[in-house]
């Protein structure tokens, strides 16, 4: 074994590990392997020596009084101040004595055991360094090819070196994928499994797919001279997204949309047709709920607590409440409010003639009972 520390390190260039990850999983493996062969219980360190490219293991034995029940109970970590005083006259209680152990003189079965040892710690740093890495992408839009769909309609993609899943709640309705066709999605989360390794899942119906889409769309966005405050989304029907420009000179809503609205046509493409209106956004409640229940043009809105009270022409209402409701349900989850309609009565009007200009005014109710009865 006295290449070890070679193949150690050229292990580490293979797997992409940093050196010192490597040798920390060697000298876990040989502290492992100790237990294994010499003795499960017993307490064991290894070091390394980077100039002479070799290692060492050591077995560690505690001091303490003869009388001690820890000398029967266990013999192999403990060791009686008068025995120690034999090998080290200097030695004190509650002192570590250190023996190296030689592994190489245990045979084939140490070797081996030691080999085993070493793949398993590699494979979990490597296992944990992937992992820190997708952890750290969970938010971003990752894609790949498809690779299978299982009996329930789940989708398994492979990211690099990894598969990931878009499950099927996860899809937007009415899509469906075939294997080698390359689709995107937000990483959604990402867990590890000592079985199974690193789990990746992916989203296409959360509302932060949509933004990451738009970022990589808009320039704009990108430089951060428009900035996405909210966004909701029924996912491939209808979404509302929140813009507020950083400069008075950028238009956020025409920079979004895009000449001809070349920009949100792309991102409405890839959510399979999903509609998608943009609002400025306004930290004003009132003006927020008005302009998030666009195209209805609003009389008045009152907030109270959690609830915000609309008034609007009756004409409006069926445009506030948008078809199957979509359009209320999502300027309610953009803005964060209950919202009530109110409709405003209708106020009828006649036409009269006054030097020879037609004008309409107001009809009074009263005078319209007194002329057609109750």
């Amino acid at each position: 074994m006295e290449k070890i520390i070679d193949i150690i390190e050229s292990i580490a260039h293979e797997k992409g590990l940093p050196p010192e990850s490597a040798k920390e999983a060697f000298k876990t493996a040989l502290v492992q392997t100790a237990k294994r062969v010499i003795c499960e219980a017993c307490d064991f360190e290894a070091e390394i020596d980077e100039k002479g490219k070799r290692y060492a293991l050591y077995q560690k034995i505690t001091v303490v009084e003869p009388g001690d029940p820890r000398l029967v109970d266990e013999p192999e970590k403990y060791i009686s101040i008068e025995e120690a005083k034999e090998i080290d006259p200097d030695v004190e209680l509650g002192d570590e004595l250190t023996s190296e152990i030689d592994l190489e003189s245990y045979g084939r079965s140490a070797a081996a055991a030691l080999y085993h040892e070493i793949e398993y710690h590699i494979q979990r740093f490597v296992e944990e360094q992937m992992f820190n890495k997708y952890k750290a992408m969970i938010g971003t839009i990752v894609s790949g090819p498809v690779t299978r769909v299982d009996k329930e309609e789940n989708t398994y993609i492979e990211i690099d070196e990894v598969r990931a899943v878009l499950p099927k709640r996860n899809r937007i309705k009415g899509e469906s994928f075939r294997v080698g066709e390359t689709i995107k999605g937000i990483l959604r989360y990402v867990g590890i499994d000592k079985k199974f390794g690193i789990h990746l899942e992916i989203s296409r119906t959360m509302p932060k797919f949509l933004e990451e889409l738009l970022r990589q769309e808009v320039p704009e966005i990108q430089d951060g001279l428009v900035v996405i405050e909210k966004s909701a989304r029924i996912p491939g029907e209808r979404a509302k997204v929140a813009l507020m420009a950083t400069t008075p000179t950028v238009d956020p809503v025409g920079a979004t949309v895009g000449v001809k609205g070349v920009r949100i046509n792309a991102v409405s493409e890839e959510l399979n047709g999903e509609n998608i209106d943009c609002i400025e956004y306004s930290p004003i409640p009132e003006i927020f709920v008005a302009r998030a229940l666009s195209p209805a043009i609003i009389s008045s809105v009152k907030i109270e607590e959690d609830k915000a009270i609309v008034s609007l022409p009756s004409d409006q209402k069926s445009k506030a409440i948008g078809r199957s409701g979509i359009n209320i349900r999502l300027a309610s989850m953009l803005t964060g409010y209950q919202i009530d309609l109110v409709e405003l009565p209708s106020t009828a009007t006649c036409t009269t003639t006054e030097g020879g200009t037609e004008e309409e005014k107001p009809v009074n109710p009263d005078a319209l009972k007194a002329l057609f009865g109750e």
